[in-house]
């Protein structure tokens, strides 16, 4: 199986977005697309799916687009349900209707079998089990459970009509079902969005070892990082192919910059010099033709273009006139958070300068903590008290994402409206919206703009006490890793909730970690979190292990207890036992041989798993029997 685009070009409402793509899929290959917000790393995906999309780009090569081999691309781009009456496991089992059909036909041989047993049944019947077998048919239930599960689905769950689910809901129903479907080329436009940290890592443990060709577009570096083996970036419309993950993109991408623009200034040196020679001595008639050939030298160069600069615009604040406060910033005693019903007990002491990260499964309180001690909600029980000289800042991810008929200029000028318009556009350029773009509607904002100038207005008053609920959904790579520097470089308190693993690690010195069992601080960042679970899950294997080594020296020391008599009765008991189950197993097998059970598979399989389970005990007993056997003979 092969995909190849050459020298394409995508033209989108009269817009070019992409002038020059070439780029090929192969079976196993896990693809990254990279680059800035709006560079058109969607869009690609899109005309991925839909070749039409594609026309001639503007390098040299001839366009093209080749397939070899038959191939299916799964691509979720807008979330729809053919009959919204369905329930959720009918919906899920769609992907797999061949292979519910072909468990069906095997149970109707069966029944046809069972009246009539023609070799041509027979045939039918191991035939299609055969090819059941190879689809992995007998295995299609428990993949499907295992993602229900793991994206928060109940049992309940499964008899719902989808018109009874969520937003968020529906879209991971849909998730799941491309999933399932197992694609030739699986393509994902932001997987991990809204997904929390335990589901992130099993989803990137399902894709790692996803057999076929894998497209990602994501944000989330650690997550890429561990999954793809190819990144193609996009840079002013070019893409451009990296083989390797994530990190080794990076690298390559700033040595080649630094190699073609060497190699550039060498050769302009180059001509420059070859030029002086030529003008110097064309006038003169014995060096005319030596002037001449400097010049044709020049002209049989291939030129190299001067290379661009990536695209490294990033928003800037100054957060060093900050007031400071005490250095108790907050307290909260005893503090229970909910809405209806209680979700968590949280007793909290917020020290200046440290900068906590809250990480746990969605929906246990994580954000409901933070709207909590900005006094947005109130507390069930308990109390939340703020230290002297603290100004908080609060992000809400659900605000930032709102529409609305106003423009940016008129959303930073009604949150700030001491300022004139020109402080208002000075503070907006800083975050990138400069000159008309701070007329544009909020509606049309991309998600990484409407963050972007939500934290403007938050940043702008100089808060030294940050509240902040994921501040980097649908930011892209270098504003993440911008506002990880103004962050790590802050000097204020931060509290904050974020399922992107990266930036945790690399801004809290805390964690705040909520789970089934409750809420449990821990003092430290999330590397050494992940250290510290690494360790105590081999603890505790060993524990185990010596805990199982206990008992069975308490077993022995409470056998060689039992006295003779005792050990003489028990081993008479135990070989009637084995007597009794060896003609149970001779029974079955001789049933087993009959016609109406060998040609039935279901019953022929009962009886063999009757067989299986009585020689596990016949094996036990016969262990036993030999026990006894030696303490009688030690006494």
């Amino acid at each position: 199986m092969k995909l190849s685009i050459q020298n394409a070009a995508v033209t989108l409402n009269g817009n070019t977005i992409l002038e020059e793509v070439n780029l090929s899929i192969t079976e196993h290959d896990h693809i990254a697309i990279v680059g800035r917000n709006g560079a058109g790393k969607s869009t690609l995906l899109k005309a991925i799916a839909d070749p039409e999309l594609f026309s001639e780009g503007i390098g040299e090569e001839h366009f093209s687009i080749s397939r070899i081999g038959k191939f299916s691309i799964g691509y979720m781009q807008q979330i729809e349900f053919a009959d919204e009456n369905m329930t959720l496991l009918d919906e899920i089992l769609k992907p797999f209707k061949k292979l519910i059909d072909m468990e069906n036909r095997m149970h109707r041989l069966v029944e046809e079998m069972n009246k009539n047993n023609s070799d041509e049944l027979i045939k039918e019947y191991t035939d299609t089990q055969e090819t059941f077998k190879l689809l992995n048919g007998y295995s299609y239930k428990k993949e499907y459970e295992i993602m229900l599960n793991k994206f928060g689905f109940t049992e309940q769950d499964k008899s719902k009509k989808i018109s009874e689910f969520s937003g968020g809901q529906r879209t991971k129903i849909a998730f799941i079902k491309l999933l399932l479907s197992n694609p030739d080329i699986l393509m994902l436009d932001e997987p991990t969005n809204h997904l929390d940290i335990t589901t992130i890592e099993w989803l990137e443990d399902y894709l790692r070892n996803y057999n076929k060709a894998l497209i990602i577009v994501s944000h989330d570096r650690m997550f890429i990082n561990n999954i793809v083996n190819v990144v193609y970036d996009i840079d002013y419309g070019k893409v451009v192919k990296y083989p390797g993950n994530y990190s080794n993109f990076e690298k390559m991408k700033k040595l080649n910059y630094e190699r073609t623009l060497k190699d550039y200034e060498f050769q302009q040196k180059e001509i420059k010099r070859l030029y002086s020679i030529y003008e110097r001595f064309r006038n003169k008639p014995s060096k005319a033709s030596m002037a001449l050939s400097k010049l044709k030298q020049i002209e049989r160069m291939e030129l190299i273009n001067k290379p661009s600069e990536a695209d490294m615009r990033v928003f800037k604040t100054n957060l060093s006139e900050m007031e400071e406060s005490v250095k108790k910033v907050l307290v909260a005693e005893d503090l229970v958070i909910g809405y209806d019903t209680p979700l968590a007990t949280i007793n909290l002491e917020i020290m200046r300068g440290k900068k906590i990260g809250i990480i746990g499964q969605n929906g246990i309180g994580k954000s409901t903590l933070l709207k909590t001690l900005h006094g947005i909600i109130d507390p069930i029980s308990g109390n939340v008290s703020y230290g002297l000289h603290v100004i908080p800042g609060y992000f809400d991810q659900n605000l930032a994402m709102r529409n609305n008929t106003g423009t940016v200029l008129s959303e930073f000028r009604e949150a700030l409206p001491k300022l004139v318009e020109g402080e208002c556009r000075r503070a907006l350029g800083s975050f990138l919206f400069r000159g008309d773009d701070v007329l544009k509607n909020i509606s049309v904002l991309s998600g990484g703009e409407k963050v972007r100038l939500q934290l403007c207005k938050i940043l702008y008053n100089k808060p030294n006490f940050l509240l902040l609920d994921e501040p980097t959904n649908h930011m892209d790579i270098l504003g993440k890793e911008h506002l990880e520097d103004i962050l790590s470089s802050y000097k204020g308190t931060i509290i904050f909730v974020s399922h992107d693993r990266y930036f945790v690690q690399k801004i809290a010195d805390q964690l705040l970690v909520f789970d089934s069992q409750g809420v449990t601080f821990y003092p430290y960042g999330y590397e050494e979190y992940l250290e510290k679970n690494r360790n105590k899950k081999v603890e505790d294997t060993k524990e185990k292990k010596k805990d199982n080594s206990k008992i069975e020296d308490r077993k022995t020391e409470t056998t060689n207890k039992i006295n003779t008599y005792d050990l003489k009765k028990e081993l008479n008991k135990v070989e009637n036992e084995i007597i009794k189950i060896e003609t149970k197993i001779k029974l079955l097998e001789q049933e087993s041989f009959n016609t109406d059970i060998y040609q039935d598979y279901n019953k022929l399989n009962a009886i063999n798993s009757k067989i299986d389970t009585l020689k596990k005990e016949l094996a036990d007993k016969n262990s036993h029997w030999e026990e006894l056997t030696n303490q009688i003979l030690s006494n």
